[in-house]
Order: C-alpha cells, then sequence, then structure tokens
C-alpha cells in the first residue's frame, strides 16, 4: 500500500491514491495530496472540499459528478455548481480529484 508523509506522519492510501481512513484527513493531508494532485488549494478549493464532506457525513459515500454538481450549487450557489467552474478547480475527473484531495474514498460511479 501506498503512504503520504504529513508532518511524520504516515497516512495509508490505498491502491489509488484515496486516504484509507478518512477520519484522518485534516487541511494538512489535504495540501499534500493536492500537491501530489499539481493543485495549488485556494480558498474556492476548501469550499468544494467542504460541500464534499458534509455530502459524505449525511450520505456515506462520494458523490460522482452530477450529484457533486447539484450538492455545490445549493449550498454555494448556482455558478459555483456548474461542471465548468469544477473542472477548473479539480482538471480531469473533478468528482474523483476532489474526493481523493477531501480524504474520502472514490465515488463509485465515475470511471
Amino acid at each position: 500500500m501506498p503512504y503520504i508523509e504529513v508532518q511524520g506522519v504516515l497516512h495509508e492510501l490505498d491502491s489509488d491514491g484515496y486516504l484509507v481512513d478518512a477520519a484522518a484527513w485534516t487541511l494538512d493531508v489535504a495540501q499534500a495530496i493536492a500537491t501530489q494532485e499539481s493543485i495549488t488549494l485556494t480558498p474556492e478549493h476548501y469550499e468544494v472540499l467542504d460541500v464534499l464532506r458534509q455530502f459524505y457525513q449525511v450520505y456515506e459515500h462520494s458523490p460522482a459528478m452530477r450529484p457533486l454538481c447539484k450538492a455545490v450549487s445549493l449550498a454555494l450557489g448556482p455558478d459555483k455548481g456548474k461542471s465548468i467552474y469544477l473542472m477548473q478547480l479539480f482538471p480531469g475527473s473533478p468528482a474523483k480529484r476532489a474526493a481523493r484531495i477531501a480524504g474520502l474514498p472514490r465515488p463509485d460511479n465515475c470511471l
């Protein structure tokens, strides 16, 4: 299993780079994972990560792209809930990349 080291502590990742223990997530862990993803976190990223973690607390799974857009739209407004906006923050596959940085499992319905 791969690991990521944050402030001298090793955190286990699964084979796809997702944090094995979501409870071990901190802002420092998010920063370390984002660095691996070549993403520089901004306040806008943290807003989305917060929405994602709240979604996970309620539904006990990471959202795929459509539910992520809807959750972000409801929490942060329709402009931020658009897939184009999320693609700018988390290029490639926003649902997968954001879940990884948020310390959550891989969304089930993402290829």
